[in-house]
């Protein structure tokens, strides 16, 4: 299956849904997925239909999908050309992870993975953030740091799914730099990776509950100069303000008119809140692509 955005869309699964039942696929069968997210999804949601439900099994080969996506049981597909609006939770019967995978990936690959890795130390702890501080970097080195920044990622999220496995409560603070990050990804299509996406997502956020007063300047500013080292050579100059606004409109995580947001008032406590897409978040939006976006670090405390 090719590994595109395109390909894990209700159209696209399709053909891959009649190619197994042409060929004889059976309620005893199982799938078995190796690739990346694009694969998982595809794999995990046709199981999760085919006879109400087919065991399969999951080798991940991205950074992505070893530190992020392997556990939580969420499947996804795009809808058009909005990110993951359809999918339900069907769990692997097994995970295999292994790191010699990853020295077959691009740098920008491994650096897309650090930055949706990010999200979880940072929602985590102070202790958490600062220890992907010491060692992100590290990691696209050196395959053992790396290994050790994929597994405490996975211990941070399976303390959330084993308390909120079906994302009503709790576990939704890990869409922190979601929302932002899927408009982002789709109004690129997709030429900024998802990672990368997130990580500027995560930017905004902090942009934003700085403006709400929830988060400091200074502390902005931080976790700003470890999170500028993943989007290095990409720029969101060409994304239109009223696009990204209907993007966002168009988020899962809304309620009515008001947009669902993970803002935070720093490591450790990131939070859900409903704002009014008005014309204050607007202004924000707009003085953040438009400005906040392309400076350059000048903070003493980064």
């Amino acid at each position: 299956i090719e590994a595109t955005e395109q390909k894990k869309s209700y159209t696209e699964i399709a053909p891959i849904i009649q190619y197994l039942i042409e060929n004889g696929f059976r309620k005893n069968n199982r799938l078995i997925a190796i690739g990346g997210g694009v694969i998982q999804d595809i794999t995990a949601f046709i199981s999760s239909i085919m006879f109400r439900g087919v065991d399969w099994i999951l080798y991940p080969t991205t950074l992505l999908g070893q530190c992020d996506s392997c556990i939580g049981s969420k499947t996804s597909i795009n809808f058009g050309k909005y990110k993951n609006q359809i999918g339900n939770f069907y769990s692997p019967k097994q995970i295999y992870i292994d790191v010699t995978f990853l020295k077959t990936l691009q740098n920008k690959d491994l650096i897309s993975g650090l930055g949706e890795m990010a999200h979880y130390y940072f929602v985590s702890s102070s202790e958490d953030m600062n220890y992907y501080k010491e060692n992100y970097l590290k990691a696209l080195n050196n395959f053992n740091i790396l290994e050790e920044l994929i597994k405490r990622s996975l211990e941070i999220k399976k303390k959330y799914i084993e308390i909120d496995e079906f994302d009503e409560n709790e576990r939704q603070i890990f869409n922190y730099g979601h929302s932002f990050g899927h408009a982002i990804e789709s109004l690129t299509n997709y030429e900024i990776p998802h990672g990368v996406a997130v990580s500027i997502g995560m930017d905004i956020s902090n942009f934003i509950s700085v403006k709400y007063g929830y988060l400091s300047i200074d502390d902005r500013y931080f976790m700003r100069g470890i999170l500028e080292e993943v989007w290095q050579g990409y720029s969101i100059q060409n994304i239109n303000i009223e696009d990204m606004e209907k993007a966002l409109s168009k988020d899962k995580k809304n309620k009515g008119s008001l947009l669902g947001l993970i803002l935070t008032r720093g490591a450790g406590k990131a939070f859900k809140v409903f704002k009014e897409l008005d014309s204050d978040f607007s202004s924000w939006l707009s003085e953040y692509f438009d400005i906040e976006f392309e400076q350059s670090r000048s903070r003493d405390n980064v």
